[in-house]
Formats: structure tokens, C-alpha cells, sequence
């Protein structure tokens, strides 16, 4: 009778152990070597980052919730680390892959990142975050479908496309990281590339996307460039916009589209035109001397190639602005969850902080450096969240160094140091990016998405938030800032961890224009964040202490 006994307990152990695996969210496993590679985006032989041999590297295709473990073998000779633009690690900044919260994996070892695309949806990319290694690729596609309970507001595509275009540079990335730490700039980039590839733009590049005719299907655009804004459109075709960096939008129809560095929009083209070739256009924008490039789309059964008349791009960021103006958030949606999207009111949120910040370029020690309110950042040895983590935060930065108001008066010296903001949790804020420069600029928010609620020209004062719109404003993480222009947007810190806000412009990013977010709970509570994952590296001056007592539920 015990026997029996032990074996039905034995059995209801099992078939609950089975019962929690399948109710967990399913596992998608990659295995990645990340190696240099010789390859000619532009014609001109470079060293490009490879992932498993290929350039742009896998496309990670998921769903709303699903578990992404990404086993990464560094073979090169440096320090390296990906980070996943737009993916908000809740409650896991462990896992987003900055020098601010990991130690980067060394040269001829490995790391395995594990983290929940949670509640959410949407088109994203991942890239290298270390030293200036997006200058030579190493970046992908990661899509986040809805889970098939959860309608999306248009019918399902004949097929998808990836297209991660941006400009490149013909010189190889030690040259390029040389004239950054020489205190000069990369200059002008030579090109346009689209995944990977420019095209002749004489009839005898290989179709990169095929469509049948009477057939829609979904573009899914990133701008994964280094310095420059670009338009994109396609001969003969209208874009229908349905989605901005996980949120669905109201479903406009553009003759082009402007995509910002970092930003990722989708949208669908139907392939009502006489069957033949056409061309997919991207051109840089607000460049005096514009760089443009082409692939070719071919109808299937079609004849002829694609006319040599390109569509022209718009000019000027007045056109811009009102497209931006124009893209609002589909209230009627559903999201990742089964909640209307609109059922958050952020309109109606009193705002806890405004944090107000102005990048400039200006020196240090006779060398270029870009700074935020005055103060340029700089990683130190031990990431900002380990030294945070481990208790000794004050040996490795100060929090506020910079103020929530840019300094009255303007210096061409900036400091250099670790910039740490120290932030409520939970608190709604409110964060104003001022540009006095005559360039454009691209800010990115990890952690989180926001409400683009404004982007005017001028300065900003208090009494514009009049012009702020408050009900349908797209969430997103990217937000562009023209020339003596400004941009406002909203978000509740709800997501505890260390985040970082970055300019996208690579030399800008690498010599300093970013700063952190340190949100923590005041509960040490695992229903807020995570604890420190057992394969996390230590480095700096956290390796080798006691490992801190862990949070609890």
C-alpha cells in the first residue's frame, strides 16, 4: 500500500512538474558566433560583423510573450555585447546589453542572454552596443507577431519583408574608432545599403522581394544607419501604415515615408500595378549631398525591368514635422494583451517630473566630445547597474550629476563622467529634448515606450504644452529632434532596472550623448525586477565580492 502510495504521489509530482512546462510560454533557442568577415557593401572590400557567417544577421521571428535565449560566441578579438532596440526587458536590465548594465562578453568566450518579449508586439532590431562596432554590421531583424487570440486591424499579408537600410562607410571600423578617439568626427558617410546590399539601379540586380499580383504585403523598415535620416518609398506604390515600433497606428496612406536613425515602421503594399520590376528607393535626408540606393521588388509572372525614374524624395524637415503630426495611435487596436490600447489615458496623468535636456557638442582635454546639459558621458570599468546592485554605487558614479535644467550658461568644455539620473519608481514624467544644433538628432529610451507628444521649433517653454497631444500620440522608444526644434514625450518609469537614453548617431553615442536611468524599487521585491542572473559576468571592482542577499516575492 506505501508503495502504491509513493507511486501516485510520485505520478501527480510529474503531471504537475509537465502541467507547469506547458503552461509556460514557448522557448525560441538561437545559437550565435559572431566572427569578422571580409565582405563589399559599397564595392569596396571591408571588415563586416558576421552572425553565423551572415550580414545582416538572423531574423529573429517571435511571438507576443515568447522566451528568447540567445547563446552568443564571441570569436572576436575585442570585448562585445548586443543590445535589442525597443525590446523593454521587464523588470530585466540585466538583459538589455549596454556597457551600463553588462560586462561585455571577452574575446573566445560566450554568454547566453534569456529574455521575454512581454507584452508586446511590433518591429524591432538588435545591434552591437560596444565600442563602434555597429559601424561594421552585426545587426538583425526581431519581429514580434500577436499571439493568434489577439486580432490585428488588417488582414493577414501575402508575405513579410525585413528591409534594415542606412548609410555605411567604406573605411573599416579601427579607422573610423581611430578619428573618434583623435577627436574628430567620421565625416560624411559614402553610401546607402539595404539589407546589406546597394544596389546598381540599372536593371540587373536580383529581385530582393518578389510580390503576385492583386497581393498585399508587409514592409518591415528600420533604419539601421550611423548618421542619417532616410526616406523611403517605392516607384509606382503607396505605403499604408499600419504599425510604429510596436503600436498600431491609424492606417494613413504616404506616397514616402521618413524613418529616423533607430526607428522601425511598417507598412503594406499591395501589388496593384502592371506586372514588372520596381524599385524600393532610400535616400538620405537633410544632407547636403544626398546618398541614395535601390532594390529591386519583382512581380512574379512579370515582364520588363524597372523605369530608370526614381520617385523624388521630399525636402526640407517642415515636411517632415507634419508627417510626423499625422501618424496617430489606433485607439481601436487591440495590443499585446487583451486590452484596448486606448483604454490608457495618459492625457489625464499628472506629470511628477520634467526633465529637460540639451545636447551640444563642445571638448575635453582638446578632444571632440558630445554633451548633454553639460556633461558628457563615459562608461566606467564596472557597468553603472552591477555597481548599483553589489552596494557600492559611490565608488564608480555619482547620481545627478547633470540637474533636470541645462545650465544657463553655455561653455564649449564639457565634464566627462558617468551620468546617472536618480529616478521614482513609478513616478510619470515628462522629458524635454532641446536641439540648438543644425543637425538632426535621434534619441532611443530602453525599458520602456513613450507618448511622442510634441516636436515643435523654437525652445520650449511650459506654456506648450497646450499644443501636446494627449489622446492618441503613438507609443513608441525612438523620437527624432530637428534643428532649433524640440520634442516632448511621456512615460510612467513603471519598469525598475537601469535604462539608457542614447543618441543614435553613432560618433555622438560613442563620444558621450546618453545617460542612464536608475529606477529602483524601494521593495527589493521580485514582483518588480528581477534578480541577477546566475551566468551574469562580473568585472571591475564588483568581481570577486559576496553576492548581495536576493530579492524575494
Amino acid at each position: 500500500m506505501a508503495r502504491l502510495n509513493l507511486l501516485f504521489f510520485t505520478l501527480i509530482s510529474c503531471l504537475s512538474t509537465l502541467s507547469m512546462v506547458h503552461s509556460e510560454d514557448p522557448y525560441l533557442f538561437f545559437t550565435w558566433n559572431i566572427t569578422y568577415g571580409d565582405l563589399s557593401p559599397l564595392g569596396v572590400p571591408t571588415p563586416v560583423i558576421l552572425i553565423n557567417g551572415q550580414f545582416p544577421g538572423p531574423e529573429i521571428n517571435c511571438t507576443s510573450n515568447n522566451n528568447i535565449v540567445v547563446n552568443v560566441f564571441n570569436h572576436l578579438d575585442e570585448p562585445f555585447l548586443f543590445t535589442w532596440n525597443g525590446i523593454q526587458q521587464r523588470k530585466n536590465s540585466w538583459q538589455e546589453g549596454t556597457l551600463g548594465t553588462t560586462c561585455p562578453i571577452p574575446p573566445g568566450k560566450n554568454f547566453t542572454y534569456h529574455f521575454q518579449v512581454k507584452d508586446q508586439i511590433g518591429s524591432y532590431f538588435y545591434y552591437p552596443s560596444t565600442s563602434i562596432h555597429r559601424s561594421a554590421g552585426g545587426y538583425g531583424m526581431l519581429k514580434v507577431h500577436s499571439r493568434d487570440l489577439i486580432p490585428v486591424p488588417f488582414d493577414r499579408p501575402e508575405a513579410e519583408y525585413a528591409v534594415l537600410a542606412g548609410d555605411w562607410y567604406r573605411k573599416d571600423p579601427a579607422t573610423l574608432k581611430r578619428l573618434l578617439d583623435s577627436g574628430r568626427t567620421l565625416g560624411r558617410p559614402d553610401g546607402v545599403i539595404i539589407n546589406g546590399k546597394q544596389g546598381k539601379g540599372d536593371g540587373t540586380d536580383e529581385p530582393m522581394f518578389t510580390m503576385i499580383p492583386g497581393k498585399t504585403y508587409r514592409y518591415r523598415v528600420c533604419n539601421v544607419g550611423m548618421k542619417n535620416s532616410i526616406n523611403v518609398r517605392i516607384q509606382g506604390h503607396t505605403l499604408k501604415l499600419v504599425e510604429i515600433e510596436g503600436s498600431h497606428t491609424v492606417q494613413n496612406v504616404y506616397d514616402s515615408l521618413d524613418v529616423h536613425l533607430g526607428q522601425c515602421y511598417s507598412f503594406l503594399v499591395t501589388a496593384n500595378q502592371e506586372p514588372k520590376d520596381y524599385y524600393f528607393v532610400v535616400s538620405t535626408r537633410f544632407t547636403k549631398t544626398v546618398l541614395s540606393t535601390t532594390a529591386t521588388i519583382r512581380y512574379e509572372g512579370g515582364k520588363g525591368p524597372a523605369s530608370s525614374a526614381l520617385p523624388e524624395a521630399p525636402v526640407g524637415w517642415a515636411w517632415s514635422l507634419n508627417q510626423f503630426r499625422s501618424f496617430r495611435w489606433n485607439l481601436t487596436a487591440s495590443a499585446a494583451r487583451p486590452n484596448p490600447q486606448g483604454s490608457y489615458h495618459y492625457g489625464q496623468i499628472n506629470i511628477t517630473r520634467t526633465i529637460k535636456l540639451v545636447n551640444s557638442a563642445g571638448t575635453a582635454d582638446g578632444k571632440l566630445r558630445y554633451a548633454v546639459n553639460g556633461v558628457s558621458h563615459k562608461d566606467p570599468e564596472t557597468p553603472l547597474k552591477l555597481a548599483e546592485y553589489f552596494g557600492v554605487a559611490d565608488k564608480v558614479f555619482k547620481y545627478d550629476i547633470i540637474q533636470d535644467e541645462p545650465p544657463a550658461e553655455t561653455s564649449d568644455k564639457v565634464t566627462v563622467a558617468p551620468i546617472v539620473l536618480n529616478t521614482t519608481f513609478r513616478n510619470f514624467v515628462e522629458i524635454i529634448f532641446e536641439n540648438h544644433e543644425k543637425s538632426v538628432q535621434s534619441w532611443h529610451l530602453a525599458g520602456y515606450s513613450f507618448f511622442a507628444v510634441a516636436i515643435e521649433p523654437g525652445r520650449w517653454t511650459p506654456d506648450k504644452r497646450k499644443n501636446y497631444n494627449l489622446l492618441d500620440a503613438i507609443s513608441r522608444n525612438t523620437i527624432q529632434v530637428y534643428p532649433k526644434s524640440w520634442a516632448a514625450i511621456m512615460t510612467t518609469l513603471d519598469n525598475a532596472g537601469m535604462w539608457s537614453l542614447r543618441a543614435l548617431t553613432l560618433e555622438r553615442q560613442y563620444l558621450g550623448q546618453q545617460l542612464y536611468f536608475s529606477v529602483l524599487s524601494p521593495e527589493r521585491s521580485l514582483r518588480d525586477e528581477y534578480n541577477i542572473p546566475d551566468n551574469t559576468p562580473l568585472c571591475g571592482i564588483v568581481k570577486g565580492l559576496p553576492m548581495p542577499e536576493p530579492y524575494t516575492a
